[in-house]
């Protein structure tokens, strides 16, 4: 019989956390094997909040609801700016 004097405790691994950037990446690759234009989802999702304008093809859906909707809008912009200051 065990000790119930004791805490038993267990260790759940949490699974890595995905950069915004990857998620971006999963969520654009997913919307074009659809036939879907990214850009005009994307900006309806982030401009309403409504996740149904993401596919759920390659769990898109639920990987960019774990980013919040300002992560994704700081984060293109970087990538924008980047690329402009680039050349």
């Amino acid at each position: 019989m065990q000790n119930l004097r004791n805490t038993q405790y267990f260790k759940v691994e949490k699974e890595p956390e995905m950069q915004v950037k990857d998620v971006l990446n999963v969520v654009l690759a997913a919307m074009k094997e659809k036939g879907y234009n990214p850009v005009n989802q994307i900006v309806g999702y982030i401009m309403s909040g409504d996740p149904t304008y993401i596919t759920s093809h390659n769990n898109a859906r639920s990987l960019i609801m774990k980013v919040e909707r300002d992560e994704l809008v700081e984060e293109i912009l970087k990538s924008y700016i980047a690329k402009e200051f680039e050349d």
